[in-house]
């Protein structure tokens, strides 16, 4: 195995100079994907209806192309799951990423093209452990399997065909992944795609705890999961008594600064490393390149054009668009991407920071809307409003305000949960109805919350505080916040506003 790792070790390595010429040139690169971008959707649906064939620069593609929203791609996209080719990419497309987040439906789906599959996708995976490696070169990596821990595929709706297509992106990005990987990985693929949480989380713990696993890959929330039901079967104390080559664990999807402490009292050594990405469905954008900064290196030859709305313009109907040469320092912008997926100029939802320039390097700053994801529920404004709606509705309540923040995992055996602040004018007569009504009206427009909240796998029943009326006034006034255009925020990813909206309602007790 020693030969293995280092002749495997030296070929990923050898990825490093063309990182490297990204790093140095990153205009020159982003402009040549520009072009291969361009020059594939000259004779798709899309290309044709914007004129592509007459696109020579990136002020063309600024002027003639519109941004757009999921919901603008969609009735494209719609076409394209019901097999018809050449509407936004040249390409066959015969797999979706299934991601939750949009205001009009339950799930949307991102066409996942060979070329996005291979070009962004693998790459990046690739690219991650070349950047591990050159920083470790003593690592081990390759002495044993890679812990991967994905989603589940299930059938495209809009086909009548049994075949499955649709699924998480770690789940289309598993199955399609080459023999040699498949070998190096953990567990079996029929294990590892399985729909029913519970069971699947089960088979894991028994069959990964056999191998010699060296590395983890995944979401810090269902991770931690299955180490638990691992140390459990084990009878162990900690994971390095179970696997103890493990030396780094790949994480992305969600802040992982709340699961530090968590993970330190699951593997309590000074030489585990942990090692930033920024992987979603749409495409791979970020990997961290430095031993000890989070930040993350924006990888500009995966097939994206990257442009970036400035924060302050977002809700402006004629946004600022910025080219990538122009972005500045510790601004906040939403992203927007073109891809070799077919999505152009398209609203992804996420806040970036630039925290370097040439090489740009980036840090996640949120998304474009309130939302809570700290456990990979991506829970935004409008689900939180259907549900309390719904909710107040089926118990003859009525609300007047509410504000809702994660309750982070609290050691080693603690599950995560939503903790809601909610206000009446007139109360449930029955708080629990009520409570269990939130609950499935949020599951029900939120795929990913009720995947997470599958039989509290992951995330438990939400806490929740009812209150009279006055309360959200007394703390606006208290913040200075009270009248003009100033609001409650109805969700936070952290727990600054609800804790001090908490230790407000001690003082008033």
């Amino acid at each position: 195995m020693e030969v293995v790792n280092a002749f495997m070790s030296w070929v990923f390595r050898n990825r490093i100079g063309q990182i490297e010429r990204f790093m140095e040139d990153p205009e020159e690169v982003q402009q040549g994907i520009f072009e291969e971008l361009i020059e594939a959707g000259k004779e798709t649906a899309f290309g044709k209806k914007y004129g592509f064939s007459k696109i020579r620069s990136y002020e063309d593609f600024a002027r003639q192309v519109p941004i757009h929203t999921y919901e603008d791609l969609q009735p494209y996209i719609e076409q394209t799951m019901r097999g018809e080719q050449g509407i936004l990419w040249p390409g066959k497309i015969e797999w979706f990423s299934k991601s939750s987040g949009t205001t009009s439906s339950r799930s949307k789906f991102i066409p996942v093209s060979q070329e996005s599959l291979e070009d962004c996708h693998f790459k990046g995976g690739k690219d991650m452990l070349s950047l591990y490696l050159n920083n470790y070169p003593e690592s081990k990596l390759f002495t044993g399997k890679t812990l991967s821990i994905g989603g589940s595929l299930s059938q495209n709706p809009f086909r009548k065909d049994n075949e499955q297509q649709v699924g998480d992106v770690s789940a289309v990005i598993m199955h399609n992944l080459p023999l040699w990987v498949q070998f190096a990985r953990t567990p079996s693929l029929e294990i590892a795609l399985m729909s029913e949480w519970e069971e699947k989380i089960e088979k894991m713990a028994r069959e990964v705890m056999e191998e010699n696993v060296v590395s983890i890959s995944g979401v810090p929330t269902w991770t931690i999961v299955l180490l638990r039901r691992i140390l459990e079967l084990k009878g162990a104390k900690n994971i390095l008594e179970v696997w103890p080559n493990l030396e780094v664990f790949f994480h992305g999807a969600v802040a992982f600064g709340p699961y530090r402490e968590v993970f330190r009292e699951l593997i309590p050594s000074d030489k585990m490393r942990y090692m930033e990405t920024y992987n979603a469905s749409e495409g791979f954008f970020g990997i961290q390149n430095d031993r000890e900064e989070t930040d993350m290196l924006l990888m500009l030859d995966y097939g994206i054009f990257y442009e970036f709305i400035p924060m302050e313009d977002w809700e402006s109907s004629s946004p600022r668009v910025l080219p990538l040469s122009e972005v500045e320092l510790g601004k906040n912008y939403a992203l927007l991407i073109s891809t070799n997926a077919g999505l152009w100029r398209y609203k992804i939802g996420d806040t970036v920071k630039f925290t370097q320039i040439k090489p740009y390097k980036i840090k996640i700053s949120g998304r474009t809307k309130h939302f809570i994801n700290a456990f990979g529920e991506e829970v935004i404004v409008e689900n939180a409003e259907q549900a309390i709606e719904k909710a107040a509705g089926d118990t003859d309540s009525r609300i007047v305000n509410f504000t809702a923040a994660p309750v982070y995992f609290n050691g080693a055996k603690e599950k995560g949960r939503h903790e809601w602040i909610i206000e009446f004018s007139r109360m449930p007569e029955d708080r629990e109805a009520f409570a269990a009504r939130l609950d499935e009206h949020l599951r029900e427009v939120n795929s990913d919350y009720d995947a997470k909240r599958y039989r509290d796998l992951a995330l438990t029943a939400p806490l929740i505080h009812f209150v009279e009326e006055g309360l959200f006034e007394a703390w606006m006034r208290q913040r200075g916040k009270l009248g003009g255009q100033n609001k409650v925020p109805r969700l936070s990813n952290d727990r600054s506003y609800i804790d001090e909206i908490l230790q407000l309602m001690e003082k008033k007790a």
